[in-house]
């Protein structure tokens, strides 16, 4: 952290005199800022109770104050576990309003999954739901966490007193008086953990800059207004959730309509009574959304963009929206971009199918091929690179992954192959980490293959994707078992599910005598595609 504010009046290089301080872009600020101006409008509902900008930042402060006297200080992480709920943006805003850095946990993960991250984090403060508690439980006492908080619900009887209640604290509180700790650009003000191609999870540095640019890029690209009103039920642990179109809109003074999780009814329900007119989706969404039941029936009429990204759409669905006059805008990013790297807007989505759309105004896109080299010919594959001011500026603790992915000139290796046509639209057509996509998330395949491999019957074992209609892609192993053994897919179901969630658990298990290696030793996943998973 900066010891002095960084917004302060600099000498103006030119004329000698003195230049407007910067904005307040940090998170604790910037809401801080809109409440103060539109304390009276509509900010986050969720479950019928609707906060006003005026009442989520009464909220923010009252939190801030309680974690304060906890002992959260500058810099330090306080993670989050739990279901969609506005606790969840309280304590974003509360964490950032203290220097701290915030710690989004994916409520799918096990305890043991939960517990590496939560330390490798070094988080001082552990918020959790009542839902996720009994995950907790059995991990706790190997966690370095300071401080336990229960962020809503009622109260576990077996561990009660262990898990002070963050609602009747900040009912108790008094509102945080002092100034909100100043940042600078490159400030983390979050750490969001995605899993490795060895199997470890890497925590992200997402700085108070990355999500301002990220902002600015969204309200270039996406037309956000005052007067919208946003759905959210993507999990808002994901980049995702969070950061497509969530907190630009909220930056904007928008309403945000936030759901526990997602329930294809529910949706439907809420934006004809909320009167929703944009959404972020999934694939997979989509498609459940489209096979409701009262999906005809449904009023849709004020809604008007949804924004469609973490897989290709298929061609039908985009069809089907259009029909009833609703623009799929489909998009392309990642964690390390804090969401946004290209977008398709709406007047393209028909023309250019299949396509990711070209990068915002702020963010630069390239591709290298394998000698490193800049592509410039439409149609050349090559490892996508991005650059921009919402690019992430590493990985926590990892200074080699960090080296590996960003280099000098700030260009970020995404991992993933694409190309560009004639006309500059960018298309993503394989991934160079072999990472597989289900239903949004993202599942590597060497974490799922050491689990696997410690099933008794298991001699090696290697994990690929499989085309799926609903979820984009499953997971399929490939396992080649030791002598005299037998395998069937529930047997290695019920061994993954001890340590991983159930989104990396396979959905499909294939039966070799031995799989496939190069001179080297390497598994040659291309040939498992060919044989099992042809695309």
């Amino acid at each position: 952290m900066s010891p002095a504010h960084p917004y302060g009046p600099l000498p103006h290089p030119e004329f000698g005199g003195m230049r407007a301080p910067l904005p307040a872009i940090g998170l604790g600020q910037w809401l801080a800022e809109r409440a103060d101006r539109d304390a009276h409008r509509p900010a986050l509902s969720y479950e019928g109770h609707t906060r006003s900008y005026g009442e989520l930042q009464d909220e923010v402060e009252r939190m801030a104050a309680v974690l304060q006297a906890s002992g959260v200080k500058e810099g330090a992480r306080v993670a989050y576990l739990g279901f969609n709920h506005p606790m969840f943006f309280v304590g974003l805003f509360a964490v950032a309003r203290l220097g701290a850095i915030f710690v989004p946990l994916n409520f799918r993960l096990t305890g043991p999954e939960l517990e590496y991250i939560i330390n490798d984090a070094g988080a001082h403060t552990l918020i959790v739901d009542a839902d996720h508690v009994a995950v907790i439980e059995p991990v706790r006492a190997r966690l370095v966490c300071e401080a336990f908080w229960l962020a809503h619900g009622d109260k576990p009887a077996a561990a009660a007193g262990a898990w002070p209640a963050l609602g009747a604290a900040l009912r108790e509180a008094a509102p945080l008086k002092t100034p909100a700790v100043a940042v600078d650009t490159d400030d983390v003000a979050l750490i969001m953990y995605t899993s490795g191609t060895t199997g470890q999870p890497k925590g992200a540095m997402l700085t108070h800059g990355n999500f301002w640019w990220n902002h600015v890029n969204e309200m270039l690209t996406i037309d956000c207004n005052a007067s919208d009103v946003l759905l959210v039920f993507a999990p808002v642990y994901h980049i995702g959730g969070l950061n497509v179109m969530t907190l630009t809109l909220l930056l904007k003074g928008g309403h945000v309509v936030l759901q526990r999780q997602f329930d294809p009814g529910a949706v439907l329900r809420d934006i004809a009574a909320y009167r929703v007119n944009k959404i972020f989706v999934v694939p997979a969404m989509l498609l459940f959304i489209s096979q409701h039941p009262d999906f005809a029936t449904a009023d849709l009429s004020t809604l008007k963009l949804i924004s469609c990204g973490g897989a290709p759409c298929p061609e039908p669905l985009l069809h089907l929206f259009n029909q009833r006059g609703i623009a799929v805008q489909q998009g392309y990013g990642l964690t390390e971009t804090a969401a946004m790297a290209t977008s398709l807007t709406a007047e393209w989505a028909a023309r250019k199918i299949g396509s990711v759309g070209k990068s915002p105004l702020l963010t630069q896109v390239r591709a290298l091929d394998a000698q490193d080299r800049v592509i410039t010919e439409p149609g050349a594959r090559g490892e996508i690179c991005v650059r921009g001011q919402n690019v992430t500026r590493g990985y926590w603790n990892k200074p080699e992954a960090t080296a590996a992915a960003l280099d000098a000139e700030g260009w970020f290796r995404t991992g993933d192959v694409g190309y560009f046509d004639a006309d500059g639209f960018w298309y993503i057509c394989d991934r160079v980490k072999d990472m597989i996509i289900s239903g949004g998330e993202n599942v590597y395949p060497a974490e799922v293959e050491s689990v696997l491999h410690a099933h008794p019957a298991v001699a090696e074992v290697a994990v690929i994707g499989a085309p799926d209609e609903k979820w984009g892609e499953t997971v399929l192993a490939v396992v080649a078992l030791k002598p005299g053994q037998t395998l069937t897919l529930e047997s290695l179901q019920d061994h993954a599910s001890q340590s991983l969630a159930r989104y990396k658990i396979p959905r499909r298990l294939e039966l070799l005598s031995a799989l496939p290696r190069n001179p080297t030793g390497k598994i040659l996943k291309y040939q498992l595609r060919e044989m099992f998973s042809p695309r």
